[in-house]
């Protein structure tokens, strides 16, 4: 008896169902959630419009001090652009004539062997040194982040200051270099910036202090990434030294690596202060690259539409040697 009188009375306090069997507190409950549902688009949107808002800054900034003066410098690499043009404002296009005219030139073949060689020996130089000091201070020991902090000092000095300091020190009468090795037997006075098989050489090494920094703190930062709990597995297998290095330490280094050859390469393609203050890409052309041919021609004989052929030519190289080595990086992990 009481538990029915129980049973009844739950049941009289329920709610009586509607008309369309649902009770009637679950209808708020669904108008609710409906407009839960409508506002989460607006809200999508509200909120892509805002990210957009934080990207506009940027991409008009790209737009306008990146995009434009690639585009006007492919454009000029098709016409017939002169000092002239600035006044009257007329381009004549000539479509190829320009890439004709600088290809075909008695400096172009020079350049393109100089520039070859400069990248390649100032690559090689800066990263061997590079990553020899960032291995070599991944060891800790007294006053090792002084050093670090010293030897970054060639990276933070302006290069147009660099060139200076250093045509001063190669100086062949008056040099710091050929004053010290004017006191060894057989040595005489060297020019260093003055000979045509001396001068390629003497700015390679300049290039190579500038760049060492940038070489050894990125790959320095690299080492850092590397667990040490592998190098302390390794050494109870035995490989320690250069065993760890070339198991280990190369092959998860190697991302590290590819950044900096593809940034290394890209920049020394296009180096052009360092040799402009040393050498300005003499004697007889000994140091003329294709980024300073294209800055005597825009800048000096003022033909702006062969100097940009020739700037469109080095984007070409740069782009096609990320692509290449980037694809032969991407193929050597995947096997």
């Amino acid at each position: 008896m009481a538990s029915s009188a129980a049973s009844g009375a739950v049941v009289g306090a329920m709610p009586a169902p509607t008309a369309g069997g649902v009770s009637s507190p679950a209808r708020p409950r669904g108008r609710l959630a409906a407009a839960r549902r409508r506002r989460r688009p607006s809200t999508r949107r509200r909120q892509r419009v805002v990210e957009l808002l934080f990207l506009a800054p940027a991409v008009i900034y790209l737009l306008l001090f990146f995009g434009y003066p690639i585009v006007k410098n492919v454009v000029m690499g098709f016409q017939h652009y002169t000092s002239a043009t600035f006044f009257t404002g007329v381009a004549p296009w000539v479509g190829l004539d320009n890439y004709s005219a600088v290809i075909h030139s008695d400096v172009f073949s020079k350049a393109l062997v100089n520039t070859l060689l400069f990248t390649v020996g100032s690559i090689a130089g800066q990263f061997t040194i590079g990553l020899a000091l960032a291995v070599y201070f991944q060891r800790n020991f007294p006053l090792s982040g002084v050093l670090r902090s010293l030897l970054l000092l060639p990276w933070l000095i302006p290069l147009i200051v660099s060139s200076a300091i250093w045509r001063w020190i190669l100086d062949q009468d008056n040099g710091v270099l050929n004053r010290a090795l004017s006191g060894l037997p057989l040595v005489g006075h060297p020019g260093w910036l003055t000979s045509t098989s001396l001068a390629l050489v003497a700015v390679i090494l300049v290039n190579i202090w500038i760049g060492i920094p940038f070489n050894m703190t990125i790959l320095y930062g690299g080492l850092q990434d590397i667990p040490e709990e592998l190098y302390e597995a390794a050494a109870l297998d035995g490989a320690t030294g250069w065993r760890a290095f070339r198991h280990i330490t190369w092959p998860l280094l190697r991302p590290v690596v590819n950044v900096v050859l593809v940034l290394g390469v890209v920049y020394t393609l296009k180096v052009l202060d360092i040799i402009l203050g040393l050498t300005r890409g003499g004697p007889a052309n000994a140091t003329q690259t294709i980024a300073t041919q294209s800055y005597h021609l825009s800048f000096t004989e003022f033909d702006f539409g062969h100097g940009a052929a020739l700037g469109n030519i080095l984007i070409a190289i740069s782009l096609i040697f990320a692509m290449l080595y980037l694809r032969a990086s991407r193929r050597a992990v995947t096997e």
